[in-house]
């Protein structure tokens, strides 16, 4: 991280995609993402014909579960950190 040039104070700049308003978004939007996955899954077992497809909701609602959990850490991490 960049340091600021300030003298008295030398506080590390936070790039724009790790700022909490972008962390949150894409909690959001993983969040949204997951209920897509999940919803897919539902639909698949429903139908015979698809059962043998159910592999691809279950990827991606477990990926976008691991990047949604992540976020959720660093956002909880830094906001206990400040204080």
């Amino acid at each position: 991280m960049h340091l600021d040039q300030s003298l008295v104070f030398r506080k590390a700049v936070v790039p724009w995609y790790d700022s909490n308003t972008a962390c949150l978004i894409t909690a959001a939007c993983m969040f949204i993402v997951f209920l897509f996955a999940v919803n897919g899954i539902y639909l698949s077992r429903q139908n015979t014909e698809y059962w043998g497809y159910q592999w691809l909701p279950g990827l991606l609602a477990a990926l976008s579960l691991t990047v949604l959990v992540s976020t959720l850490t660093r956002l909880i991490i830094r906001r206990y950190s400040e204080k």
